[in-house]
Protein backbone atom coordinates (compact mmCIF):
# COMPACT_ATOMS: atom_id res chain seq x y z
CA UNK A 1 0.00 0.00 0.00
CA UNK A 2 1.20 3.78 -0.26
CA UNK A 3 1.63 6.04 1.80
CA UNK A 4 -1.28 8.90 0.86
CA UNK A 5 -3.42 7.89 4.20
CA UNK A 6 -0.46 9.15 6.38
CA UNK A 7 0.86 12.04 3.86
CA UNK A 8 -2.79 13.46 3.93
CA UNK A 9 -2.92 13.29 7.64
CA UNK A 10 0.40 15.40 7.63
CA UNK A 11 -0.76 17.24 5.39
CA UNK A 12 -3.84 18.22 6.69
CA UNK A 13 -2.06 19.20 9.91
CA UNK A 14 -0.24 21.44 8.17
CA UNK A 15 -3.48 23.55 7.01
CA UNK A 16 -4.75 23.74 10.62
CA UNK A 17 -1.80 25.91 11.20
CA UNK A 18 -2.45 29.81 11.52
CA UNK A 19 0.67 30.14 8.32
CA UNK A 20 -1.68 28.17 5.57
CA UNK A 21 -4.83 29.31 7.36
CA UNK A 22 -4.03 33.08 6.88
CA UNK A 23 -2.94 32.36 2.91
CA UNK A 24 -5.43 30.45 2.23
CA UNK A 25 -8.46 32.95 3.60
CA UNK A 26 -10.50 34.71 1.40
CA UNK A 27 -9.01 38.29 2.19
CA UNK A 28 -5.76 36.96 2.96
CA UNK A 29 -4.36 39.66 0.68
CA UNK A 30 -5.90 42.53 2.30
CA UNK A 31 -4.43 41.29 5.53
CA UNK A 32 -0.75 40.18 4.17
CA UNK A 33 -0.95 43.71 3.15
CA UNK A 34 -2.10 45.94 6.12
CA UNK A 35 0.71 43.75 8.16
CA UNK A 36 3.20 44.58 6.17
CA UNK A 37 2.13 48.10 5.18
CA UNK A 38 1.51 48.72 9.54
CA UNK A 39 4.59 46.38 11.19
CA UNK A 40 7.23 46.76 8.03
CA UNK A 41 10.33 44.03 8.12
CA UNK A 42 10.85 44.75 11.97
CA UNK A 43 7.74 44.02 13.18
CA UNK A 44 8.03 46.91 15.45
CA UNK A 45 5.03 46.65 17.98
CA UNK A 46 2.30 49.35 17.69
CA UNK A 47 -0.24 50.52 20.35
CA UNK A 48 -3.42 48.91 20.09
CA UNK A 49 -5.43 52.92 19.46
CA UNK A 50 -2.89 53.33 16.32
CA UNK A 51 -3.36 49.91 14.85
CA UNK A 52 -7.50 49.96 15.06
CA UNK A 53 -7.35 53.74 13.70
CA UNK A 54 -5.04 52.14 10.87
CA UNK A 55 -6.49 49.49 9.63
CA UNK A 56 -10.07 52.04 9.36
CA UNK A 57 -7.98 54.32 7.44
CA UNK A 58 -6.51 51.68 5.11
CA UNK A 59 -10.11 50.00 4.34
CA UNK A 60 -11.53 54.17 4.36
CA UNK A 61 -8.94 54.33 1.22
CA UNK A 62 -9.86 51.14 -0.33
CA UNK A 63 -13.30 52.00 -0.80
CA UNK A 64 -12.12 54.97 -2.30
CA UNK A 65 -10.28 53.07 -4.44
CA UNK A 66 -13.12 50.90 -5.71
CA UNK A 67 -12.06 47.85 -3.68
CA UNK A 68 -14.85 44.88 -3.84
CA UNK A 69 -15.21 42.48 -0.97
CA UNK A 70 -13.54 44.10 2.05
CA UNK A 71 -14.20 42.40 5.35
CA UNK A 72 -16.80 44.00 7.81
CA UNK A 73 -16.03 45.79 11.28
CA UNK A 74 -14.34 48.21 12.62
CA UNK A 75 -10.19 47.66 12.94
CA UNK A 76 -10.87 47.04 16.36
CA UNK A 77 -13.19 44.09 15.46
CA UNK A 78 -10.46 43.09 12.83
CA UNK A 79 -7.73 42.89 14.91
CA UNK A 80 -8.90 41.09 17.76
CA UNK A 81 -10.63 38.62 15.02
CA UNK A 82 -6.64 38.24 14.01
CA UNK A 83 -5.69 38.21 17.61
CA UNK A 84 -7.99 34.78 17.75
CA UNK A 85 -6.39 33.22 14.94
CA UNK A 86 -3.26 33.31 15.83
CA UNK A 87 -1.90 36.18 13.79
CA UNK A 88 -1.56 38.80 16.02
CA UNK A 89 -0.26 39.01 20.03
CA UNK A 90 -1.53 41.97 22.36
CA UNK A 91 0.99 42.31 25.40
CA UNK A 92 2.27 44.94 27.97
CA UNK A 93 4.87 47.43 26.99
CA UNK A 94 6.88 47.69 29.67
CA UNK A 95 8.27 51.24 28.14
CA UNK A 96 5.15 52.88 27.68
CA UNK A 97 3.07 50.66 30.11
CA UNK A 98 0.17 50.10 27.07
CA UNK A 99 -0.99 47.27 25.55
CA UNK A 100 0.78 46.79 21.72
CA UNK A 101 0.40 44.57 19.14
CA UNK A 102 2.70 42.50 17.25
CA UNK A 103 3.37 40.01 14.51
CA UNK A 104 2.91 36.32 15.87
CA UNK A 105 5.91 33.67 13.64
CA UNK A 106 2.37 32.30 11.47
CA UNK A 107 1.92 35.70 10.49
CA UNK A 108 5.90 36.40 9.40
CA UNK A 109 5.85 33.21 7.88
CA UNK A 110 3.01 34.01 5.49
CA UNK A 111 4.33 37.41 4.89
CA UNK A 112 7.68 36.23 4.09
CA UNK A 113 5.80 33.06 1.96
CA UNK A 114 4.32 35.95 0.06
CA UNK A 115 7.28 37.91 -0.82
CA UNK A 116 8.78 34.83 -1.46
CA UNK A 117 6.66 34.29 -3.82
CA UNK A 118 6.05 37.93 -5.31
CA UNK A 119 10.10 37.89 -6.25
CA UNK A 120 11.28 36.67 -9.64
CA UNK A 121 11.64 33.25 -9.39
CA UNK A 122 15.65 31.99 -8.95
CA UNK A 123 16.61 30.04 -11.94
CA UNK A 124 18.93 27.12 -11.54
CA UNK A 125 22.68 29.14 -11.72
CA UNK A 126 26.16 28.08 -11.44
CA UNK A 127 25.49 30.40 -8.04
CA UNK A 128 22.97 28.29 -6.58
CA UNK A 129 24.64 25.39 -7.18
CA UNK A 130 27.68 26.18 -5.68
CA UNK A 131 26.15 27.42 -2.69
CA UNK A 132 24.18 24.29 -1.67
CA UNK A 133 28.08 22.52 -2.49
CA UNK A 134 29.49 24.76 0.14
CA UNK A 135 26.73 24.32 2.01
CA UNK A 136 26.99 20.86 2.52
CA UNK A 137 30.96 20.87 2.95
CA UNK A 138 31.16 22.82 5.60
CA UNK A 139 28.19 21.36 7.41
CA UNK A 140 30.29 17.66 6.65
CA UNK A 141 33.15 19.25 7.99
CA UNK A 142 31.50 20.61 11.57
CA UNK A 143 29.50 17.64 12.08
CA UNK A 144 31.20 14.32 10.92
CA UNK A 145 32.35 12.23 13.43
CA UNK A 146 35.73 10.93 12.05
CA UNK A 147 38.55 13.07 12.74
CA UNK A 148 40.73 11.87 9.94
CA UNK A 149 37.57 13.31 7.65
CA UNK A 150 37.64 16.21 9.05
CA UNK A 151 41.05 17.33 8.76
CA UNK A 152 41.24 16.18 5.07
CA UNK A 153 38.22 18.83 4.30
CA UNK A 154 39.69 21.35 6.58
CA UNK A 155 42.92 20.60 4.53
CA UNK A 156 41.74 20.73 0.96
CA UNK A 157 39.75 24.02 1.67
CA UNK A 158 42.90 25.61 3.08
CA UNK A 159 44.98 24.49 -0.21
CA UNK A 160 42.08 25.96 -2.70
CA UNK A 161 41.55 28.97 -0.91
CA UNK A 162 45.64 29.33 -0.70
CA UNK A 163 45.78 28.78 -4.62
CA UNK A 164 43.47 31.89 -5.01
CA UNK A 165 44.82 34.02 -2.72
CA UNK A 166 48.06 32.91 -4.38
CA UNK A 167 46.31 33.29 -8.16
CA UNK A 168 45.07 36.97 -7.57
CA UNK A 169 48.97 38.29 -5.55
CA UNK A 170 50.46 37.03 -9.31
CA UNK A 171 48.55 39.66 -11.23
CA UNK A 172 45.80 37.00 -12.63
CA UNK A 173 42.58 37.34 -14.13
CA UNK A 174 40.09 39.11 -11.73
CA UNK A 175 36.48 37.51 -12.44
CA UNK A 176 33.90 40.05 -12.68
CA UNK A 177 30.33 38.86 -11.04
CA UNK A 178 27.91 39.72 -13.69
CA UNK A 179 24.22 41.32 -13.28
CA UNK A 180 22.41 37.03 -13.25
CA UNK A 181 25.03 36.08 -10.55
CA UNK A 182 24.10 39.12 -8.12
CA UNK A 183 20.65 39.04 -8.94
CA UNK A 184 20.62 35.28 -7.43
CA UNK A 185 23.42 35.87 -4.37
CA UNK A 186 20.96 38.54 -3.56
CA UNK A 187 17.85 36.82 -3.89
CA UNK A 188 19.25 34.11 -1.38
CA UNK A 189 20.58 36.68 1.14
CA UNK A 190 17.27 38.40 1.25
CA UNK A 191 15.22 34.74 1.51
CA UNK A 192 17.83 34.34 4.55
CA UNK A 193 16.96 37.69 6.23
CA UNK A 194 13.27 37.42 5.55
CA UNK A 195 13.17 34.73 8.02
CA UNK A 196 14.90 36.33 10.69
CA UNK A 197 11.82 37.81 12.01
CA UNK A 198 9.69 34.90 12.20
CA UNK A 199 12.20 33.17 13.84
CA UNK A 200 12.67 35.42 16.81
CA UNK A 201 9.26 35.62 16.89
CA UNK A 202 9.29 31.76 17.39
CA UNK A 203 11.86 32.29 20.74
CA UNK A 204 9.83 34.85 22.01
CA UNK A 205 6.56 32.54 21.84
CA UNK A 206 8.60 29.50 23.43
CA UNK A 207 8.98 31.97 26.71
CA UNK A 208 5.75 33.45 26.71
CA UNK A 209 4.45 29.82 26.53
CA UNK A 210 7.32 28.77 29.10
CA UNK A 211 5.65 31.83 31.20
CA UNK A 212 2.44 30.44 31.21
CA UNK A 213 3.23 26.97 32.54
CA UNK A 214 5.49 28.40 35.19
CA UNK A 215 2.04 30.20 36.62
CA UNK A 216 -0.27 26.74 35.91
CA UNK A 217 2.70 24.49 37.54
CA UNK A 218 2.71 26.67 40.74
CA UNK A 219 -0.77 26.39 40.60
CA UNK A 220 -1.21 23.30 40.65
CA UNK A 221 1.89 22.12 42.77
CA UNK A 222 1.22 20.97 45.75
CA UNK A 223 4.50 20.12 47.68
CA UNK A 224 6.40 21.30 50.23
CA UNK A 225 7.81 24.73 49.08
CA UNK A 226 11.55 23.89 49.81
CA UNK A 227 10.90 20.86 47.18
CA UNK A 228 9.15 23.59 45.03
CA UNK A 229 12.11 26.06 45.43
CA UNK A 230 14.35 23.29 45.06
CA UNK A 231 13.34 22.22 41.69
CA UNK A 232 12.20 25.62 40.19
CA UNK A 233 15.28 27.61 41.04
CA UNK A 234 17.16 24.55 38.77
CA UNK A 235 14.54 25.48 35.82
CA UNK A 236 15.90 29.45 35.80
CA UNK A 237 18.97 27.82 34.16
CA UNK A 238 17.45 25.73 31.93
CA UNK A 239 14.95 28.13 30.69
CA UNK A 240 16.78 28.45 27.02
CA UNK A 241 17.20 25.11 26.39
CA UNK A 242 13.33 23.93 27.58
CA UNK A 243 12.22 24.25 24.12
CA UNK A 244 13.90 23.36 20.61
CA UNK A 245 13.58 26.99 19.85
CA UNK A 246 15.14 27.98 23.38
CA UNK A 247 17.86 25.75 22.42
CA UNK A 248 18.26 27.22 18.97
CA UNK A 249 18.30 30.84 20.48
CA UNK A 250 21.14 29.73 23.22
CA UNK A 251 23.53 27.98 19.88
CA UNK A 252 23.24 31.40 18.32
CA UNK A 253 23.04 33.80 20.69
CA UNK A 254 26.91 33.70 20.75
CA UNK A 255 27.33 34.66 17.11
CA UNK A 256 24.46 36.69 17.31
CA UNK A 257 26.12 39.21 20.58
CA UNK A 258 29.61 39.15 18.82
CA UNK A 259 30.63 42.43 18.15
CA UNK A 260 33.58 41.50 15.78
CA UNK A 261 31.43 39.05 13.88
CA UNK A 262 28.73 41.86 13.62
CA UNK A 263 30.96 44.26 12.34
CA UNK A 264 32.06 42.17 9.62
CA UNK A 265 28.87 41.70 8.77
CA UNK A 266 28.26 45.46 8.63
CA UNK A 267 31.51 45.76 6.12
CA UNK A 268 30.16 42.67 3.69
CA UNK A 269 26.98 44.69 3.92
CA UNK A 270 28.58 48.00 2.79
CA UNK A 271 30.97 46.54 0.08
CA UNK A 272 27.19 44.24 -1.65
CA UNK A 273 25.51 47.55 -1.80
CA UNK A 274 28.46 49.46 -3.32
CA UNK A 275 29.07 46.79 -6.41
CA UNK A 276 28.39 48.80 -9.75
CA UNK A 277 26.08 46.09 -10.67
CA UNK A 278 23.99 46.11 -7.29
CA UNK A 279 21.64 49.47 -8.24
CA UNK A 280 20.82 47.63 -11.55
CA UNK A 281 19.68 44.20 -9.89
CA UNK A 282 18.27 45.71 -6.56
CA UNK A 283 15.30 48.40 -5.85
CA UNK A 284 15.33 50.66 -3.07
CA UNK A 285 13.19 48.56 -0.61
CA UNK A 286 15.23 45.29 -1.30
CA UNK A 287 18.57 47.74 -0.44
CA UNK A 288 17.43 49.04 3.05
CA UNK A 289 16.28 45.60 3.96
CA UNK A 290 19.49 44.42 3.06
CA UNK A 291 20.94 47.36 4.98
CA UNK A 292 18.86 46.80 7.84
CA UNK A 293 19.88 43.33 8.53
CA UNK A 294 22.10 44.53 11.55
CA UNK A 295 19.40 46.17 13.21
CA UNK A 296 16.67 43.36 12.77
CA UNK A 297 19.36 41.12 14.80
CA UNK A 298 19.62 43.93 17.41
CA UNK A 299 15.78 44.78 17.45
CA UNK A 300 14.88 40.36 17.55
CA UNK A 301 17.81 40.00 19.80
CA UNK A 302 16.73 42.41 22.29
CA UNK A 303 13.04 40.85 22.37
CA UNK A 304 13.55 37.66 22.70
CA UNK A 305 15.94 38.91 25.83
CA UNK A 306 13.12 40.45 27.42
CA UNK A 307 10.81 37.96 27.35
CA UNK A 308 13.41 35.52 28.70
CA UNK A 309 13.75 38.30 31.41
CA UNK A 310 10.19 38.61 31.97
CA UNK A 311 10.36 34.11 32.34
CA UNK A 312 12.40 34.25 34.74
CA UNK A 313 10.96 37.40 36.86
CA UNK A 314 7.77 35.45 36.62
CA UNK A 315 9.68 32.35 38.44
CA UNK A 316 11.65 34.49 40.64
CA UNK A 317 8.12 36.27 42.07
CA UNK A 318 6.64 32.93 41.69
CA UNK A 319 8.77 31.37 44.25
CA UNK A 320 8.91 34.24 46.74
CA UNK A 321 5.22 34.83 46.51
CA UNK A 322 4.23 31.08 47.23
CA UNK A 323 1.60 30.32 49.53
CA UNK A 324 0.52 26.20 49.42
CA UNK A 325 -2.36 26.90 51.60
CA UNK A 326 -3.68 30.09 50.01
CA UNK A 327 -3.55 28.55 46.66
CA UNK A 328 -5.26 25.65 47.51
CA UNK A 329 -7.72 27.97 49.06
CA UNK A 330 -8.10 29.94 45.83
CA UNK A 331 -8.06 26.18 43.77
CA UNK A 332 -11.10 25.30 45.80
CA UNK A 333 -13.08 28.32 45.27
CA UNK A 334 -12.58 28.24 41.55
CA UNK A 335 -13.34 24.22 41.69
CA UNK A 336 -16.80 25.55 43.36
CA UNK A 337 -17.55 28.24 40.70
CA UNK A 338 -16.63 25.90 37.85
CA UNK A 339 -19.68 23.65 39.44
CA UNK A 340 -22.09 25.93 39.95
CA UNK A 341 -21.01 27.53 36.19
CA UNK A 342 -21.69 23.92 34.85
CA UNK A 343 -24.89 23.82 36.45
CA UNK A 344 -26.57 26.91 36.12
CA UNK A 345 -25.79 26.16 31.73
CA UNK A 346 -27.61 22.88 32.14
CA UNK A 347 -30.56 24.90 32.94
CA UNK A 348 -30.41 27.97 30.91
CA UNK A 349 -30.16 28.68 27.40
CA UNK A 350 -27.67 30.11 25.47
CA UNK A 351 -28.84 33.59 25.36
CA UNK A 352 -29.50 33.81 28.78
CA UNK A 353 -28.09 37.13 30.67
CA UNK A 354 -27.10 37.45 34.23
CA UNK A 355 -27.03 41.05 35.73
CA UNK A 356 -23.72 41.41 37.62
CA UNK A 357 -23.18 44.24 39.70
CA UNK A 358 -19.99 45.96 38.77
CA UNK A 359 -18.85 46.25 42.60
CA UNK A 360 -20.34 44.03 45.41
CA UNK A 361 -22.64 45.53 47.46
CA UNK A 362 -22.06 47.67 51.14
CA UNK A 363 -22.63 45.90 53.90
CA UNK A 364 -25.38 47.05 56.34
CA UNK A 365 -23.50 46.91 59.40
CA UNK A 366 -24.52 49.53 61.77
CA UNK A 367 -21.87 49.48 64.61
CA UNK A 368 -18.34 47.98 64.46
CA UNK A 369 -16.80 46.99 67.88
CA UNK A 370 -13.57 49.41 68.18
CA UNK A 371 -12.12 47.78 71.44
CA UNK A 372 -11.40 44.41 71.76
CA UNK A 373 -12.24 42.81 75.34
CA UNK A 374 -10.26 43.67 78.15
CA UNK A 375 -10.20 41.22 81.54
CA UNK A 376 -9.00 44.25 83.49
CA UNK A 377 -12.23 46.19 82.62
CA UNK A 378 -14.20 43.44 83.62
CA UNK A 379 -15.38 44.60 87.52
CA UNK A 380 -18.42 44.26 89.50
CA UNK A 381 -20.01 47.43 90.62
CA UNK A 382 -19.38 48.61 93.69
CA UNK A 383 -21.89 48.09 96.35
CA UNK A 384 -24.36 49.96 97.29
CA UNK A 385 -24.48 51.88 100.81
CA UNK A 386 -26.82 50.97 103.42
CA UNK A 387 -29.53 53.31 104.19
CA UNK A 388 -28.56 53.42 107.55
CA UNK A 389 -24.54 54.75 106.38
CA UNK A 390 -23.29 57.24 108.40
CA UNK A 391 -24.08 60.39 105.97
CA UNK A 392 -26.63 58.74 104.17
CA UNK A 393 -29.29 61.76 103.03
CA UNK A 394 -32.58 61.08 104.51
CA UNK A 395 -35.86 61.26 101.92
CA UNK A 396 -38.84 62.78 102.47
CA UNK A 397 -42.28 61.27 101.45
CA UNK A 398 -42.98 64.73 99.70
CA UNK A 399 -39.59 64.28 97.76
CA UNK A 400 -40.38 60.50 96.64
CA UNK A 401 -44.21 61.39 96.15
CA UNK A 402 -43.22 64.31 93.70
CA UNK A 403 -40.79 61.85 91.72
CA UNK A 404 -43.90 59.14 91.85
CA UNK A 405 -47.06 58.53 89.20
CA UNK A 406 -50.55 60.00 89.96
CA UNK A 407 -52.22 59.75 93.06
CA UNK A 408 -54.94 56.75 92.34
CA UNK A 409 -56.45 56.84 95.20
CA UNK A 410 -57.33 59.95 96.01
CA UNK A 411 -58.01 61.28 91.95
CA UNK A 412 -60.76 58.11 92.26
CA UNK A 413 -62.70 59.28 95.34
CA UNK A 414 -62.72 62.77 94.08
CA UNK A 415 -64.09 61.42 90.82
CA UNK A 416 -66.47 59.31 92.04
CA UNK A 417 -67.74 62.03 94.66
CA UNK A 418 -67.89 64.82 91.78
CA UNK A 419 -70.40 62.13 89.18
CA UNK A 420 -72.64 61.08 92.85
CA UNK A 421 -73.00 64.85 93.90
CA UNK A 422 -73.04 66.45 90.55
CA UNK A 423 -71.72 69.13 90.94
CA UNK A 424 -70.35 71.94 88.60
CA UNK A 425 -67.80 70.26 86.60
CA UNK A 426 -69.15 69.72 83.16
CA UNK A 427 -65.56 68.36 82.05
CA UNK A 428 -63.01 66.39 83.59
CA UNK A 429 -60.53 69.24 82.77
CA UNK A 430 -63.25 71.40 84.74
CA UNK A 431 -62.98 68.88 87.99
CA UNK A 432 -58.84 69.14 87.59
CA UNK A 433 -58.88 72.94 87.85
CA UNK A 434 -61.06 72.53 90.95
CA UNK A 435 -58.57 70.08 92.44
CA UNK A 436 -55.94 71.10 95.47
CA UNK A 437 -52.11 72.33 94.43
CA UNK A 438 -50.62 69.08 95.61
CA UNK A 439 -53.32 66.80 93.24
CA UNK A 440 -52.69 69.15 90.00
CA UNK A 441 -49.08 67.96 89.55
CA UNK A 442 -48.82 67.46 85.55
CA UNK A 443 -48.77 63.54 86.22
CA UNK A 444 -52.18 63.77 87.79
CA UNK A 445 -54.01 64.30 84.59
CA UNK A 446 -53.03 61.46 82.88
CA UNK A 447 -54.14 59.90 86.10
CA UNK A 448 -57.58 61.71 85.81
CA UNK A 449 -57.83 60.53 82.02
CA UNK A 450 -57.27 56.92 82.62
CA UNK A 451 -59.99 56.83 85.06
CA UNK A 452 -62.67 58.79 83.15
CA UNK A 453 -61.65 56.19 80.48
CA UNK A 454 -62.52 53.24 83.17
CA UNK A 455 -65.83 55.13 83.91
CA UNK A 456 -66.62 55.19 79.84
CA UNK A 457 -67.10 58.60 80.27
CA UNK A 458 -69.02 60.32 77.21
CA UNK A 459 -66.11 61.86 74.89
CA UNK A 460 -66.32 65.39 74.17
CA UNK A 461 -65.54 67.60 71.14
CA UNK A 462 -62.20 68.82 70.53
CA UNK A 463 -59.80 69.60 73.46
CA UNK A 464 -59.22 72.09 76.29
CA UNK A 465 -56.49 72.97 78.09
CA UNK A 466 -55.43 72.24 82.04
CA UNK A 467 -53.09 74.70 84.23
CA UNK A 468 -51.03 71.99 86.08
CA UNK A 469 -48.47 73.18 88.88
CA UNK A 470 -45.83 70.90 89.90
CA UNK A 471 -44.23 70.35 93.27
CA UNK A 472 -41.73 73.57 93.16
CA UNK A 473 -45.07 75.70 92.45
CA UNK A 474 -44.17 76.30 88.97
CA UNK A 475 -47.01 75.84 86.42
CA UNK A 476 -47.44 74.71 83.20
CA UNK A 477 -49.93 75.01 80.69
CA UNK A 478 -51.58 71.05 78.88
CA UNK A 479 -53.39 70.50 76.31
CA UNK A 480 -55.70 67.29 76.96
CA UNK A 481 -59.21 65.57 75.07
CA UNK A 482 -61.88 67.28 76.25
CA UNK A 483 -64.55 64.17 78.18
CA UNK A 484 -67.67 65.10 79.65
CA UNK A 485 -68.23 63.91 83.78
CA UNK A 486 -71.33 61.57 81.42
CA UNK A 487 -71.63 57.83 81.09
CA UNK A 488 -71.78 56.62 77.04
CA UNK A 489 -74.91 56.27 76.32
CA UNK A 490 -75.20 51.94 75.84
CA UNK A 491 -74.65 50.89 72.82
CA UNK A 492 -78.11 49.99 70.92
CA UNK A 493 -78.10 46.19 69.11
CA UNK A 494 -79.58 45.60 65.83
CA UNK A 495 -82.79 45.48 65.23
CA UNK A 496 -83.72 41.92 63.84
CA UNK A 497 -86.00 41.70 61.38
CA UNK A 498 -89.60 40.23 62.21
CA UNK A 499 -90.05 36.12 61.38
CA UNK A 500 -91.79 35.05 57.68
CA UNK A 501 -94.89 33.02 58.31
CA UNK A 502 -94.97 31.90 55.11
CA UNK A 503 -91.05 30.76 55.73
CA UNK A 504 -92.19 29.14 59.60
CA UNK A 505 -92.04 25.75 59.36
CA UNK A 506 -95.12 23.78 60.70
CA UNK A 507 -95.27 22.98 64.09
CA UNK A 508 -93.14 25.65 65.21
CA UNK A 509 -94.46 26.93 68.98
CA UNK A 510 -91.88 30.22 68.00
Amino acid sequence: MSDIVDELARTGEAFEQPTLRLLHQRHAPLVLAVFRSSFGRDNAPIPTGRLHEQVETYLAELRLAGTENLPTGSGRDLCLRWMRRKWLIRANDPATDGEVYTLTSYAQAALEQARTLSRERSSLSEHRVANIVSAFRRFNSEANPDRTTRVTILNQEIARLRAERDRLVDGSELPVAGEDYMLQGFTELLSLVGGLPSDFARVEEAFVRIRHDIHEQFRADERPAGEVVDDYLARIDQLTTATPEGRAFEGAFPLLRDEALLQQLREDIADLLDHPVTGTVLGDTERREIRDTVKQVRAGLDRVLAQRNRATATLRGNIEARDVNRDRELERVLRNLEGELGRWYAATGPRTHVGLPLLPERAAVDHLRERTYDPTEDKAPPPLRRADADGAEAVSWTALRAAGGPSIAELDALLDAALAGGGGAATVGELFASLEDDLRRPVEVFGLLHLAERRALADGEGTEEVVTVRPDGSRRVLRVPRVRTVPRPPAVPPAVPPADPATTPAGDDR
